[in-house]
């Protein structure tokens, strides 16, 4: 379940500017982070970083004065310290310098770094900030039960940025947990929802990133093209909030204007609606327990007209089942579902597999994993990356 804070000790500790640190602030998560920074004066930069866009973080470290810029290639770290020559603003580079950009005790760590890379400063996070803000699926995916454990025993509070589990965490009662029947994360349906397997047999990397409703990075695109992003979405839901994986539902809702819902007992069921615009979930994150302005169209349900829902066809996107069997399986199911997907993605992306490959890769990868790489409670983050750099082995042994 989600950890928190009281809200009145967050407000008494910081009457003044919250800081904050931003992992991965060169990607779209991070963007749209700074856009709602440059806008508000309630917030002071500890440090920004970015996989290797230099030009880029030296701009965002030069405007918002951040105290330290981190470079995760190395090999740029030249580039990063010469950019910057002249300022006072300290560099870094590696994961050593991610790491230790995590714990600056920040109030807020927003973690967007995309992919496994994130796993670890994110969690070391956890011990230094107030606030850590999750957009890092992986996270989750394959370390939840460590995650929880650490935000319980260093009294962090973890909040969601997905569009729907930052939905779930503004309608579910905490109050009355036990009343929650289930809770139902909605999909656009992607680019694909209304192609056929035979049309989706020839997708090309460019159709799939051509998301109707929303503006992201592409791997997520892709996700969202075969609909993984769901099922990851289904296992961060699991340990984030009091159910169970039968109480998890997904549904179409092509219109992405209703961002997930909560069932109760009683009948009643209470939905987040807004537009189809990150920042509205990365807001909700940096100015909890309160709320911030942000730059978003107002929603007109008038103008809207038509909010629509439809079953998934899990024919044409096998990735949910996957995913529920990796949630039910647990141990190091669900790493391997994660770094496999994060394989055959890449290969995707490269033409080295066609779309529908993405899936049979995943498959294929949890299957020999059951058998190669065994069945258990992970301890430790660092035997989280093991298990996750033996589960891209085991991946592109698929890909020819």
């Amino acid at each position: 379940m989600v950890a928190r804070l009281e809200p009145i000790s967050v407000l008494q500790s910081h009457p003044l500017k919250r800081r904050i640190t931003v992992l991965g602030s060169t990607g779209s998560i991070g963007q749209n982070t700074l856009d709602l920074l440059r806008r508000s004066n309630s917030f002071q930069v500890s440090a920004l970083s970015t996989n290797r866009n230099v030009k880029l973080l030296a701009q965002q470290a030069i405007e918002f004065k951040a105290e330290f810029a981190v470079v995760a290639d190395e090999t740029a770290f030249l580039e990063l310290k010469n950019t910057l020559s002249g300022s006072s603003i300290r560099v870094g580079a590696g994961q050593s310098a991610l790491e230790e950009a995590s714990c600056l005790n920040s109030d807020v760590v927003m973690a967007a770094i995309v992919g496994a890379a994130g796993i670890k400063p994110t969690f070391k996070a956890l011990a230094h900030a107030r606030i850590v803000a999750i957009a890092n699926k992986e996270c989750l995916v394959a370390a939840g039960n460590l995650f929880m454990k650490e935000a319980a025993r260093t009294g962090a509070t973890i909040l969601p940025v997905d569009s729907e589990h930052s939905a779930i965490f503004q309608v579910l009662d905490e109050a009355q947990v036990e009343s929650v029947e289930k809770i139902i994360l909605t999909a656009s349906g992607g680019p694909f929802r209304c192609w056929t397997t035979e049309q989706m047999k020839h997708a090309q990397p460019k159709d799939a990133l051509a998301h109707p409703n929303w503006s992201m990075g592409a791997k997520i695109s892709i996700d969202s093209a075969t609909m993984m992003n769901k099922g990851l979405e289904m296992i961060e839901a699991y340990h984030l909030f009091p159910v169970e994986p039968d109480q998890i539902d997904v549904i179409v809702h092509p219109q992405s204007i209703i961002h997930s819902l909560v069932t109760y007992a009683d009948g009643a069921v209470l939905a987040q609606l807004g537009q189809p615009d990150m920042r509205t979930p990365i807001s909700v994150a940096l100015a909890w327990p309160n709320r911030m302005k942000a730059p978003v169209k107002p929603l007109n349900l008038v103008d809207i007209g038509t909010l629509s829902f439809e079953s998934i066809d899990k024919i044409r996107f096998p990735a949910l089942d996957l995913a529920m069997h990796a949630l039910r399986a647990g141990g190091v199911a669900p790493i391997v579902l994660n770094a496999a997907n994060e394989v055959a993605v890449e290969a995707f992306l490269n033409k080295q597999v066609a779309f529908l490959d993405i899936a049979k890769i995943v498959d294929t990868t949890l299957s020999a994993a059951s058998t190669r790489l065994g069945d258990e409670e992970l301890q430790s983050i660092d035997s989280v990356l093991e298990f996750d750099l033996a589960a891209r082995h085991l991946a592109l042994e698929n890909i020819v």
